[in-house]
């Protein structure tokens, strides 16, 4: 329990530590050295690629906020926490005999609790599921529109080409043995570890989104599929994801506000009973 708690701590400080790094190095080094002209005018293609920047990681800062603002829990569960006897201490949530889960990290009943994410410090469930979808994907998104142009600006500054397939195979353990010889510089080598940072983030948020919207459509949550648990009536998908992502649906795609309301969350409660 204790190094769950801790990675509860850790996982934020993670999280901004890598998005204030990425944000520097798009706008101080990638952006101004690959889109700029000779004689350092801003021109057009510098303006869009920084603007386009700007709203992924904005909508992935605000989801995040959002995921956190709006926290999954059963406010209405007045019932007592039932735990199997053989659950152990390492086990982060407790099944209830109502079929919600007791969190020993929120120390909360949530309602149709999907799992603890560590990145936001609270589970994901009824509440929050869309705006963590949606953080996932403007996440994956930005990670690996960076991972591009971290390739595009070591060509530019470093004369590196990546026409080889195995050139970026075999890119960090070369520069990790150039930069202890004193071969190149401190700058090149932590921006080829972030190349490596951003695909692993980027293809872990890309696999939680198809993971959470495939689970989401079966009207799933991963706490059910890991303890082989059968939904008993299973609505049509489009109901279920309309539950999850709202009406206004389109509106969350490209903004990161409410699209669910209350009387939402109250339908998804009397559905979950």
């Amino acid at each position: 329990m204790l190094k769950l708690r801790l990675l509860n701590s850790i996982a934020p400080a993670y999280f901004f530590t890598a998005t204030t790094v990425t944000f520097a190095l798009q706008f101080y080094f990638f952006i101004p050295a690959i889109f700029e002209n000779a004689d350092a005018r801003i021109n057009s293609s510098t303006l869009l690629h920084g603007a386009f920047f700007l709203f992924l990681i904005l909508n992935a800062l605000g989801n995040y906020v959002m995921t956190i603002r709006f926290p999954a829990a059963s406010v209405q569960d007045a019932g007592p926490l039932v735990c199997s006897p053989r659950c152990s201490d390492h086990v982060d949530a407790h099944y209830l005999l109502n079929g919600r889960h007791f969190c020993k990290l929120c120390k909360k009943v949530i309602l149709r609790r999907d799992h603890h994410c560590f990145f936001t410090g609270n589970c994901i469930g009824n509440r929050n599921m869309r705006y963590f979808i949606m953080f996932c994907v403007y996440t994956s998104t930005t990670c690996l529109y960076s991972l591009v142009l971290g390739v595009a600006y070591l060509t530019v500054e470093y004369s590196i080409s990546f026409e080889n397939p195995l050139t970026f195979l075999t890119l960090l353990p070369l520069s990790i043995g150039y930069f202890f010889l004193g071969a190149i510089p401190g700058l090149q080598f932590f921006i080829v570890l972030m190349l490596y940072v951003w695909l692993g983030i980027g293809l872990t948020c890309a696999g939680f989104c198809c993971q959470q919207i495939l689970l989401v459509a079966r009207g799933q949550t991963w706490c059910q599929l890991r303890k082989g648990q059968v939904v008993q009536t299973r609505s049509p998908w489009r109901s279920n994801l309309s539950d999850v992502f709202g009406r206004q649906w389109v509106l969350g795609l490209f903004l990161p506000v409410q699209t669910v309301g209350r009387l939402q969350d109250h339908a998804a409660d009397q559905k979950d009973c």
